[in-house]
This record gives C-alpha cells, sequence and structure tokens, in this order.
C-alpha cells in the first residue's frame, strides 16, 4: 500500500511538472511559432482518448463489482431492511441506466464531432420540445423515487403507541458507547448532563421513579422478533448511530433526544451461519492468517482468527479516536435476552451500593481488654 502510495504521488509531481511547462510554453507566445492551438490531429487524438476513458470508466466499474461485490452488507437483520435495500436496488439500477446513456452520448459526440477547421456546430436557441423532455422524465422518476422513500421511511418510523414496544437508550460521548434499558415500567428515566457523577455517567436523574428500574450496560443486547425503540442522545459532540447490518443510522445530537426503531430478524448465531456472512469471514481469516505468517517471521504475535459480530459504529467524524467508537451488538433469543436483562442491576441498586456508608470494624480499647481478663481471673478464683 506504501509503494502504490508513492507511486500515486510521483504521477502527480509529474503531472504537475508537466502543466507547468505548458503554463510557461504559454508565456512564450511571441518568441515561438507554436501557439498551443489545437490542430485536427490533436482533436481527433483527443476524441480517442475519450473513447479510451470510457473503456477504462466502465472495464474499472465491473472489475470492481465481481472483485469487491462480496464485502457488500449482504443480508440485511431487520424487517425494514429488505424495503431498504429493494430502495437501493431501484436507484442504483436508475442511476446506472442514466449514467451510461449519459456518458456514452457525451463520450461519441467528444469523438464524432471533432473540431475541423471550417466546421460548424449546429446552434439552437431554444427548442420547447428538448426542455420538456429532459424536464419531465427527470421530474417523473425523482417524484417516484421520493414517493417511495417516504412510503419506506414512514413504515420504518411509525409504531402505534398501543404496540407492544421495548424502549432503549444509546448514550454517545468521545469516544465510546453505553446503553440503558428501561425495566418493568418500560419508561425510560429522565436525564441529563448535569446529573453525571460517580457511576451514574450517562445523567440519569435518579430522582425520578421512572429511572429506577432502569438497567445500564457497556453491550447493546437485543431479542428477536421484539421492536427496539431507540434514543439517541449525546454528551459532547455530533455523532451518528449507525448499525449497518440492521440498515439503521441516526445522528446523535447534543442538548436533543433523537429516534429509530426496528426489529431484528437474525439472531447473532442466526446470522453466523448465513452464507454471505461465513465466505466473508472465511476470507477474512485467510488474509490474517497470511498476515500472521509475516508478523510471526518478525516475532511479533499472530493474529486473533476473525469472528462475526453486529457493531453499533459512529459514523461522524467525531475526533482523533473516531475510529475506536465502536459497540459489539448481541441479539438473542427472547429467552436469552430475559436471562441476560435480569441478571442486571438496577441503576438505583448500584447508585445505593456505590453510595452506602462504609462500616468501619469495631477495635476493642485496651482498657475494655483488661478489665475483661481481670474479670476472667475472679471468676476463676471463685469457681476455685
Amino acid at each position: 500500500m506504501t509503494g502504490l502510495l508513492i507511486f500515486i504521488v510521483l504521477v502527480l509531481i509529474g503531472i504537475a511538472i508537466w502543466q507547468l511547462t505548458k503554463i510557461f510554453d504559454l508565456t512564450q507566445i511571441g518568441a515561438s511559432q507554436d501557439h498551443g492551438v489545437a490542430d485536427d490531429n490533436d482533436n481527433k487524438v483527443n476524441g480517442y482518448l475519450m473513447f479510451a476513458f470510457l473503456g477504462f470508466l466502465y472495464v474499472f466499474m465491473i472489475y470492481g463489482l465481481f472483485a469487491w461485490g462480496d464485502l457488500a452488507l449482504g443480508t440485511p437483520a431487520s424487517e425494514h431492511g429488505i424495503d431498504y435495500d429493494n430502495l437501493m436496488s431501484i436507484s442504483l439500477i436508475i442511476i446506472f441506466i442514466v449514467q451510461a446513456i449519459t456518458q456514452v452520448l457525451l463520450h461519441y459526440f467528444a469523438f464524432k464531432y471533432t473540431g475541423v477547421k471550417g466546421g460548424k456546430a449546429l446552434y439552437f436557441s431554444d427548442s420547447n420540445k428538448l426542455e420538456m423532455i429532459w424536464t419531465i422524465i427527470p421530474v417523473v422518476v425523482l417524484s417516484g423515487l421520493i414517493l417511495y422513500g417516504l412510503y419506506t421511511w414512514n413504515n420504518i418510523m411509525y409504531f402505534d403507541d398501543e404496540e407492544d414496544v421495548m424502549y432503549v437508550e444509546v448514550y454517545a460521548k468521545q469516544f465510546g458507547w453505553e446503553v440503558r434499558y428501561s425495566g418493568e415500567d418500560n419508561t425510560l428515566g429522565k436525564a441529563n448532563v448535569r446529573y453525571i457523577e460517580g457511576i451514574n455517567t450517562m445523567g440519569v436523574d435518579l430522582a425520578d421513579p421512572a429511572a429506577q428500574d432502569d438497567k445500564m450496560a457497556n453491550e447493546l443486547h437485543l431479542p428477536k422478533g421484539k421492536k427496539v425503540v431507540f434514543k439517541f442522545r449525546s454528551q459532547d459532540v455530533l455523532h451518528s448511530a449507525y448499525m449497518p447490518h440492521f440498515r439503521a443510522q441516526m445522528n446523535c445530537v447534543p442538548g436533543m433526544v433523537t429516534s429509530f426503531n426496528f426489529v431484528p430478524t437474525l439472531t447473532t448465531a442466526e446470522m453466523r451461519q448465513d452464507e454471505a456472512i461465513v465466505a466473508k469471514v472465511n476470507k477474512i481469516n485467510k488474509i490474517r492468517a497470511e498476515k500472521s505468517k509475516e508478523l510471526v517471521a518478525n516475532g511479533e504475535e499472530a493474529l486473533a482468527p476473525y469472528e462475526f459480530d453486529y457493531l453499533l459504529l459512529c459514523n461522524k467524524i467525531c475526533g482523533a479516536s473516531h475510529y475506536n467508537m465502536q459497540l459489539k451488538i448481541v441479539v438473542d433469543t427472547p429467552e436469552e435476552f430475559k436471562t441476560w436483562l435480569a441478571e442486571r442491576p438496577t441503576l438505583a441498586a448500584q447508585w445505593k451500593e456505590a453510595n452506602a456508608p462504609a462500616v468501619e470494624p469495631v477495635v476493642a480499647q485496651p482498657e475494655v481488654i483488661e478489665t475483661v481478663v481481670d474479670s476472667t481471673q475472679v471468676l476463676a478464683q471463685v469457681v476455685e
């Protein structure tokens, strides 16, 4: 990779020097008969170069699809993921068709109508027909995409107040994530950064009755098949909660609460058996094995085998350690999730334990010890 970067830099430096020499030539117009004006041969060469670039563009595009297409996200792990992927596929197909038509025409016209001495371009001062065509077609296509997008968005975001949902808060801060689960009342207690103190790192208002049974965690567990309503907050700067396999992303904005919801459809164990994930894991471990040989040869520790996990990532460049801002997500069966959540202590219990007064051991005074010893001796004499 370093060698490739050095090569690219050298190429760019060469191009820059070449351009500087051309600028220098332009400044010497009075001293040279070559005024830098393109002739018919130059135009023809540029026409062929346009075709060559078009070929390179599509060859590289097709190669990229085959070479790196398996790195795509693959099977969605949420109910709305299928609609999301359909919308993305439709958008990409339309973009590809429009791009293919416009690029082919652009490069073909650049070749066909290369400059010829004495040639004149056909000029339209106005054409209502053309304007109608290139206005109506984009309007119809974009309107369809926007309407379908709004329909999909409403299906994702809307849920009935009577619906059985679970509320989870995701708290972002430089450079990590914390999670809070609503308790038996299924209501998250109030929170404010002013309440951050000790173990209360999320600033939960412990005076709020709804907060007493809330539970905090440093790992995000979700039950399969249950709608989870996420509430996002940020302690410091703008973050973005990105859960790629669930096709979910929402900005975390300081001073406000944002929301997103989805239904997980595949447990972590089930996703690890997915064919695309298995192939991707095998490919990654093959690369790691090759890298480990190099590390071991240099006396370093080999890389551990990779195992798939869902991840919560930050999709905003939020600071120097932005790349470290990730959290493991575990999708459990409903029974496994209930067991895991039951083992978590409530925030009120944690706070009470952390702030309980320390009990000092009772140390007997020397005078008391002497009195006890004397009394024991007197009692022994009476018995005798």
